[in-house]
This record gives C-alpha cells, structure tokens and sequence, in this order.
C-alpha cells in the first residue's frame, strides 16, 4: 500500500484516501488563516511496481482554477532533477498519473527551494568578500530575514534592490534569484565586474521564510498577503514587509525589481508601472528596460502580460508599485510561470528552477543598460 508523507520542509497535502495506488485522493490544506490554496509538495513511497493515479480533489476551490489548464505537475526521485509527469484537470479534480521507476517519488506543483537550501547558499555566499549579510529583522514565527549586500556601498554607487519570494508558493522567484547572486558574484563575468563598478545590488531571496517552510501559496504565518500591505506594514502581522521598508528607507534605491511567479499565464515578462500617475520618462525607462530583456533572452517577452490597472486600488499597496512612488524610479515586478514557457517550450521539464536561474543571470544585462554601463 501507498505510504504518503508530508511532515518535511515546504510540504502540503491531506491524505483522505490511499488504500489504492490507482485511486489515491488528497487535497491540498489552505494557507493558514487564509482561502489560499495551490501549492502541494509530498512523498509517495512502497510503490514499486505500481501505476500511480492520484487525484487532488478540491483542485476546483484552488486561488487560481484557470490554473490548471495546461499546467503538468513535477516529480523528482533524487530532489535534484525535476520532471513533469501527465496532468489533467477533469470534473473538478486534478488528476496526476505517474509509473515511477523507483521505490519513492517526490511531487509538487513546482520544484522546491526549501528553507535548508536557502540558509546553505546564504551561508556560503557570505563567505565571499564581496558580499555582505545582514539580517534586517525576523518573520512572526522567528525566522531570520536575510538580506545580501553585493558589492562596496561607498555612497558614491546607485542602489539596485531585488526581493523575491512575498508569496511563498512562487519558490521559480528564488530559484531567480540564486542565478542572479552566482553571476553578480562570478569574478570573471565581465559584466557582473563593470555593474559593481558603478552599482551596489540589495537581494532579499526570501520574504516569507515562515510561508516557504508551512507549504503556502500565498501568505505568512498569520495569513497575510505580504504584496498588499506596503505602506501600512506592521510589526505584529506583516513584518517581513514592515523591516524590508525600514531597511530600503534608510539606503535608497534607483531600480526596484520585486520576482514573483504567475499561476494562470505561461510567459515570462514584466508588469511595470502602466496605469499609474507616473512621470512619463519612468515608463519610458520600464519599456526600455523590458525591451533589453527581450533581446537578450529569448525566455522573455514582451507581448503577453497584465493589463494596465489590473490591481485597482491595491496599486500601490504592491511592492513595485510602492517603491517606484515612494522612490521616484523604474520599478517592476517580474512574473515567471507555474506552467511552461509558451515561447520557447519544453516537454520534459516545462519551465524549471534552472531555467529560472538562467533568467535570474541574463537579468544583468538590461540592468546595465538601464544604468548606461
């Protein structure tokens, strides 16, 4: 019989019914004090031999049901490599079917970036004289909110900050984010060498550690949105947000870049400041900068994305939104997909943590444009 665990790092399912490999059914378990639910990740074992079919069954109440169309779930045998496996969203549910080829397989909605992996690069990227580690304060649960300082900040240089990670169930954000810290910080990329000659990069890589590590979609410990509260952030239920401000009020900031991940559209592109009352040249300087983006890789585009004022009245209680007002800069919130790329797409693995890594790198490139470097 089917063994399913779920007690780890990062994990979430229910079990209701495992009696059967060929019609297990689950559900996935809600963020706590919160409606939000798409995230899973969990261990199937003792399934050698057998044809997995497995149906999680309140799929159809998930934040995000468009969602699923198209969308095939990832397994990995080793926590390494990560493949996707035959998905479909039918009569409500979502169905997963898999013949594993080992004795034990790990499924999730997208490849994890658990709280371990981040306090090892965290720790072994410290130790690299041109970086930097501050903790600018901690999550409601206690956890350390790390934030890496790439580069000399002698107050001559202009401050490119970049946070990821405000939902915790978008983990492609810090995949990201890794790729961006290993090129920023490779002493014989020519680029990485000219960008911190004239910039200094602030990198949060996770904003929720407590989200990330309780199997969230969307929000903290005490089911909180975190990219909705800027601007009126506090201590008590917000506070990652609440000392990331403080933290970026007392440095400044020139570009603000906010990594997210998008459940329903399978692009890559870049929702900026489009819609608000803002000076024209920063627009200007948004497309500019989405335009560089897409001459260097082609993983981004330009075509498919947000419409303009799709957040309403909870504009500038967006992280981007927020720092491009408060700061008068380009400010822009970069989204990823659940799914595959549709431009460039891949039937193994559809879009991937090395494939977001390889996204994080090629980011440099219009950032040294931005700057004129």
């Amino acid at each position: 019989m089917p063994l399913i665990s779920y007690t780890f790092d990062a994990a979430n399912i229910e079990v209701v019914d495992a009696s059967s490999a060929s019609n297990i059914q689950l559900n996935i378990k809600p963020d706590h004090n919160s409606e939000f639910f798409q995230w899973f990740y969990y261990r199937v074992s003792n399934i050698a031999g057998e044809s997995l079919k497995m149906s999680i069954l309140n799929a159809n109440e998930a934040a995000y049901v468009e969602g699923w169309d198209g969308y095939q779930a990832v397994a990995s045998y080793d926590q390494e490599y990560w493949f996707r496996v035959p998905t479909s969203y039918q009569d409500g549910k979502l169905v997963i079917e898999h013949d594993p080829e080992e004795d034990s397989v790990y499924y999730a909605y997208f490849t994890p970036y658990t709280l371990e992996r981040h306090q090892q690069f965290i720790a072994q990227l410290q130790c690299q004289d041109a970086c930097q580690l501050s903790v600018i304060g901690q999550s409601i649960q206690g956890r350390d909110l790390d934030l890496l300082c790439i580069g000399d900040d002698d107050g001559t240089k202009k401050r490119v900050w970049v946070s990821a990670r405000q939902h915790p169930g978008e983990s492609m954000a810090e995949w990201f984010t890794e790729g961006l810290l290993l090129r920023l910080l490779d002493k014989d990329d020519a680029i990485s060498e000219a960008l911190l000659d004239k910039l200094v990069f602030y990198v949060v890589p996770n904003m929720n550690p407590d989200g990330s590590t309780l199997g969230h979609l969307r929000t903290n410990a005490a089911g909180v949105n975190l990219n909705r509260v800027w601007g009126k952030a506090d201590v008590e239920t917000s506070p990652e947000v609440y000392y990331f401000q403080k933290a970026i009020e007392e440095k400044g900031c020139d570009l603000f870049l906010d990594i997210h991940g998008d459940e329903t559209l399978p692009w890559n592109f870049i929702a900026g400041q489009a819609g608000l009352p803002i000076d024209d040249f920063i627009l200007s300087q948004e497309l500019d900068f989405k335009n560089y983006f897409a001459q260097i890789s082609p993983d981004f585009q330009t075509e498919h994305g947000y419409p303009e004022k799709k957040f309403g009245d909870e504009s500038l209680s967006l992280a981007s939104n927020w720092a491009g007002n408060r700061f008068g800069i380009a400010s822009m919130t970069l989204e990823m997909p659940f799914k595959d790329n549709a431009s460039r797409p891949n039937p193994i693995c559809g879009w991937s943590a090395e494939r977001s890594m390889q996204l994080g790198a090629s980011i440099l490139y219009p950032i040294a444009k931005h700057f004129k470097i």
